[in-house]
């Protein structure tokens, strides 16, 4: 069986990984708008409701207006990789290591997590849920990303060379990303977020540092991971590494994509620290990977099919 499948928004960043990951699999029949066509209302609204199921890789505004272009009778399926229906009634958040994989393959409205909410959730969530740190906490999240999670724009500040080394930004403290960090983790407090971009195509590191000797319960970094190893255990996308020995973490400016995400619980010696941190690719897991997982696992394939794992 082949289902249909249209990527509304080809031609962006986004988009383009999608195809790349879907490009050669027989299970797929993929559906492109191509020039004009692309901004073509009539012809974009034919598209959303001749595919069985529609992936939106498009902005805000434009993500919405497709969803309303779908006419319910058409049973269209989506995922929007957008940041316009995270926390919105009736539609499922494409986290299936968060929600379930069984409630992502039943939905028929998917919202992609955002990178930075990613990494900050796969970290966060399980703990809170354990009740091993606590959901009343105000949270921080210090994280860093390559340009290519900021659009065309700027993609090509940075790669005409007119870009600068270190770019920090959100300093208005209100971002898009901060109602669903809170929202999916279960928080009483909007997090305080601080995103950055360096030059690297490609890759992001999400931090949260915890005070832990001033947490109930006095939580160990030990205790933290331990929780977070069980909450992964058997999943073939996250991983919680074993810390020892490593120094640093670094990303590399022209480091190969990658579909999984690594997860790290640095703590010091009197065990009143941590520090933890998430490592993956901001147009894999953070974006067209996440998409592609979603897409599989509604469609009863094997989530990880086409993804860019490790061996």
């Amino acid at each position: 069986m082949t289902v249909s499948v249209f990527v509304d928004g080809a031609a962006g960043t986004t988009g383009l990984e999608i195809v790349e990951r879907l490009q050669g699999r027989p299970e797929f029949a993929v559906h492109m708008l191509d020039g004009e066509r692309r901004k073509d209302p009539a012809a974009r609204r034919e598209a959303l409701n001749e595919a069985e199921i529609a992936i939106l890789c498009l902005p805000d505004d434009a993500s919405r207006e497709a969803v309303a272009m779908i006419d319910p009778a058409a049973g269209t399926r989506v995922i929007d990789a957008s940041s316009a229906h995270r926390t919105a009634p009736g539609w499922t958040y494409g986290f299936p290591e968060l929600i379930g994989r069984e409630t992502v393959a039943a939905a028929t409205r998917v919202s992609n997590p955002g990178c930075y909410p990613t990494g900050f959730l796969a970290l966060v969530a399980p703990l809170v849920r354990a009740g091993v740190i606590p959901a009343d906490w105000p949270y921080t999240v210090n994280a860093v990303s390559g340009y290519s999670g900021g659009g065309k724009a700027l993609i090509e500040q940075f790669e005409s060379g007119g870009a600068p080394a270190f770019r920090a930004y959100a300093y208005a403290m209100a971002h898009k990303h901060q109602p669903e960090m809170k929202a999916h983790a279960g928080l009483e407090h909007d997090v305080i977020f601080a995103p950055s971009v360096v030059p690297a195509y490609r890759g992001m590191i999400v931090e949260v540092p915890l005070h832990l000797g001033a947490m109930p319960g006095n939580p160990t970094a030990d205790v933290l991971r331990d929780t977070l190893r069980r909450f992964f255990d058997g999943s073939p996308v996250v991983s919680v590494r074993d810390e020892s020995g490593i120094g640093e973490l670094v990303l590399e400016e022209n480091a190969a994509p990658s579909d999984a995400m690594d997860l790290f619980v640095f703590g010091n010696e009197g065990g009143g620290h941590a520090r933890l941190v998430a490592r993956l690719d901001n147009l894999g897991k953070g974006a067209s990977g996440a998409a592609v997982q979603s897409l599989n696992l509604m469609c009863g394939l094997d989530q990880t099919a086409g993804l860019r794992l490790p061996a």
